[in-house]
């Protein structure tokens, strides 16, 4: 682990937020070679099932077949394109809803109609992409890229500095999925997310619950995260969430380049999840909730309407940079060195991404 210091002060440059030519890029170089949260455990139904799902916008299958094997494959037929599966299921094959042709769990193509009376048909060469993946707890994660380096060297120090901050994460339980699009460029939106600088003006139900000021911003390998004691209003049983309990602090991890993992002062809680480009200028994602197993549902209650509060105030923020930077006035913005610190890595490794 590091300090962090941002060795200049400009933002990216404002052009790539709406530019479709560097969100190609983008997905050619960061979302096709990365490592992304697609899912959890539990969305499989034992050996012989699986679930579809997508990496950063790249349809994606997870399958657990009767080996116990876990694989995922891209999710696109090799005869016209069409994504194979949908949502879960327990079943021995993915069969592609145009043509039928049937995959195994293992990816293998069993059938294509008719293709016996095609001269060269090579059905051992048209099976399903394979992809990486890997878990963490009950996470699963895929990489489109076949030849990924291993999820844990990816996660680096993530799961111990989870763990050293009280979250089990074996011990927690899927809750709920909350889905979201929003009018705005990927990178605006983990902006946001990489900074409490706009806290205190935008979130007062949020700085009731941590303190802003004793913010700790931390880097290493591929996490950024922000760390924050409760705000002293929760031990005084008076902040909008009740946030007493063994879990005393918050977390907020970045998993470059997408994953986000928030962690509330209170009970055992989790929300985890990706976001993805739709278009140059809107992005989607979605959050998995997760909660120890003897949370009381009253307070998970409480929990998603104070999430639904702060997200919405960061939706109007996240729109209004959106706006503003698709302009074509002006260049870039201006960085401050210390609250802006986060930005700064994320910039320098998108920037290095395109770059390679």
């Amino acid at each position: 682990m590091v300090s962090v210091t941002a060795p200049d002060t400009a933002t990216l440059p404002w052009a790539w937020y709406s530019d479709p030519d560097v969100a190609q890029r983008e997905r050619d170089r960061i979302f096709g070679r990365t490592w992304q949260y697609v899912g959890h455990l539990g969305e499989l139904d034992g050996p012989g099932s699986y679930f579809a799902g997508h990496a950063g916008g790249i349809p994606v299958v997870v399958t657990l077949d009767r080996d116990e094997h876990l694989r995922a494959f891209i999710n696109v037929c090799r005869h016209r394109g069409a994504v194979v599966a949908r949502g879960s299921a327990r079943r021995g094959t993915l069969q592609c809803p145009y043509h039928a042709w049937t995959y195994g769990l293992d990816g293998c193509l069993r059938a294509a109609p008719r293709s016996d009376a095609e001269d060269g048909f090579e059905r051992e060469a048209l099976g399903l992409r394979p992809a990486s993946v890997g878990t963490w707890g009950p996470f699963v994660l895929v990489n489109p890229d076949a030849g990924a380096e291993p999820l844990d060297r990816a996660l680096g120090d993530l799961p111990d500095i989870v763990a050293a901050h009280g979250l089990d994460v074996d011990a927690l339980r899927w809750h709920r999925r909350v889905r979201y699009e929003l009018n705005a460029n990927w990178k605006i939106a983990l902006e946001n997310y990489l900074e409490c600088y706009h806290c205190q003006i935008n979130h007062p139900a949020l700085v009731e619950v941590i303190d802003e000021r004793a913010l700790t911003l931390q880097e290493a390998g591929l996490r950024l995260s922000q760390l924050s004691p409760a705000n002293e209003r929760v031990a005084a049983g008076t902040a909008p969430l009740d946030a007493r309990g063994p879990i005393g602090e918050s977390q907020f991890h970045l998993l470059l380049p997408t994953m986000k993992f928030n962690v509330l002062p209170g009970h055992p809680n989790l929300s985890i999840g990706p976001v993805w480009p739709v278009a140059a200028d809107r992005c989607a994602g979605f959050l998995d909730y997760f909660f120890g197993g003897d949370v009381d549902e009253r307070w998970i209650a409480e929990l998603y309407a104070f999430d639904d509060v702060v997200g919405a105030e960061d939706t109007a923020l996240i729109e209004a940079a959106q706006l503003g930077t698709s302009c074509g006035m002006i260049e870039h913005g201006r960085l401050l060195a210390r609250d802006d610190m986060l930005i700064a890595r994320f910039r320098d490794y998108v920037t290095r991404r395109l770059a390679s």
